[in-house]
């Protein structure tokens, strides 16, 4: 028995936002979050829910799951697994545009309720602890109370998750095992007994995938597997570079441009891998002239000639760029 791993998005997605799979969302939330009694989610509405035709149409966009309970309150749950460039300013930026586009008009403010988003890594966010969940809240800084509620973030750190199967007790723990671990086990562990748990590891099977959906699947991985590479190589150089000027702060701007440089090298390979493929299917094998010219062109040239292939009826004409567009030699 294999399962799919939850940390790529589109397994991610596939697991927690599957709308025939409420209740793991919504055991993983109310684990998280600490809800008992009367608090409990009695029901979500996931408004994306997972559908791979859907997805597999997505260019360079998070998987995410975005969810609202009974009482309003809105959900943000991301799976994130390389550092991105700003990630913690993008995250706040996510929620709060989360928060305003509940209402369009500035009278409304009383229909606002309440954001609360949810941020899983697959690497060390925050070095001034080592606990893996974190809250992070507002507020007043004389008497330490939380006036303001109205955006809360919630973050899981995997690789500061360090609690042994056979000492699996609470069920954030198990969560936080299926997310971290899934990928790599043959069964279902004994120890865990939580049945939306259960439920999780019977959707991450990769024998209840179809065909399609197990191809994606196989892409997405692939993708984060090259831009992860990508980005490492080029933290690498830009280190270097940084080492060369001799100073800590040269060494932190290199590190910060190698990043930023793996992940544009990454979205230039994986829209060329891309255009290939859309290539292959509307006019046949490709000679190795176009091969060369699609891997070495800017991310600019390869969606421009996206764009072309609709109507292309031989290979010249995929390259055959509109009259305002520059530089036509990539």
């Amino acid at each position: 028995m294999k399962f799919i791993d939850p940390k790529i998005d589109f397994a991610f997605k596939k697991i927690f936002g599957s709308e025939d799979a409420r209740d793991i969302l919504i055991s993983f939330l109310e684990s998280l979050l600490g809800l008992e009694g009367d608090r409990r989610i009695a029901e979500v509405t996931i408004l994306d829910p997972f559908l791979a035709p859907k997805i597999k149409n997505f260019k360079y966009s998070i998987l995410d799951v975005t969810c609202r309970d009974q009482r309003g309150v809105s959900y943000i749950v991301e799976m994130q697994v390389q550092k991105a460039v700003a990630f913690l300013k993008r995250i706040q930026y996510n929620a709060a545009k989360a928060y305003v586009h509940q209402i369009e008009k500035g009278e409304d403010y009383p229909r606002l309720n309440q954001v609360i988003a949810v941020t899983i890594t697959d690497f060390p966010l925050f070095n001034g602890f080592d606990h893996c969940v974190s809250r992070h809240e507002s507020r007043e800084t004389v008497t330490g109370q939380p006036f303001l509620q109205e955006i809360l973030h919630y973050f899981i750190e995997l690789p500061k998750f360090t609690v042994p199967l056979e000492e699996l007790t609470h069920v954030l723990d198990q969560w936080i095992y299926f997310i971290k671990f899934a990928g790599t086990l043959e069964a279902i562990p004994d120890k865990i007994r939580v049945e939306p748990i259960r439920h999780a590891f019977e959707k991450a099977r990769v024998a209840n995938m179809t065909p399609e959906e197990y191809e994606l699947y196989e892409k997405a991985g692939m993708a984060i597997a090259d831009t992860q590479g990508a980005v490492q190589w080029a933290r690498e150089e830009g280190i270097l570079i940084g080492e060369r000027r001799g100073e800590q702060r040269g060494i932190q701007i290199g590190e910060q441009r190698g990043i930023q440089i793996g992940e544009q090298k990454g979205r230039q390979e994986e829209a060329a891998s891309l255009l290939l493929k859309q290539i292959r299917r509307k006019l046949g094998q490709v000679p190795g002239w176009v091969t060369a010219k699609v891997t070495a062109a800017t991310l600019f040239h390869i969606e421009a000639w996206s764009e072309n292939i609709l109507f292309a009826n031989t290979f010249e004409d995929v390259f055959s760029l509109g009259p305002n567009d520059r530089d036509t030699n990539p």
